[in-house]
């Protein structure tokens, strides 16, 4: 069962994030704040994460960073209560990212986790899978 971080500082988004994810045969790790997510990272294996740009305190943009310094090209989604992601473009951080904007629909959440997953293969191509990398 894949494993997914997600970081968002409202309860309300983790736990419709969470609900979707189970029903689809997910695992999920919740964290509060970008700090408690990368908490997570560090000591777990994740096949992918869920992240908000806009957290208090480490924001995700600095989460994100993180991440890929530590495991190249893990997929993540992005996801965003602002109006339009044109932010994204000028963000080196969001580069292969899937993005979303809140509120969104459970099947735009499992569409965007999926064009995570396939930036990877695509941008992996004759490297290990991710699931080997994080092992």
């Amino acid at each position: 069962m894949p494993r997914v971080l997600v970081i968002d500082d409202q309860p309300d988004v983790r736990t419709m994030i969470a609900i979707v994810l189970r029903v689809n045969h997910f695992e999920i790790v919740e964290a509060a704040s970008g700090a408690a997510g990368l908490r997570e990272f560090e000591n777990s294996k994740f096949d992918l994460a869920i992240v908000d740009i806009f957290l208090q305190g480490t924001n995700g943009f600095d989460v994100i960073r993180i991440m890929r310094e530590r495991i190249p090209n893990f997929p993540i989604v992005a996801i965003s209560g602002m109006t339009t992601f044109d932010f994204a473009s000028a963000s080196p951080e969001l580069a292969d990212v899937a993005c979303l904007q809140k509120p969104f629909r459970p099947n735009e959440l499992v569409r965007a986790i999926e064009t995570a997953q396939g930036s990877l293969r695509r941008s992996a191509a004759g490297k290990p899978d991710v699931a080997e990398i994080i092992r």
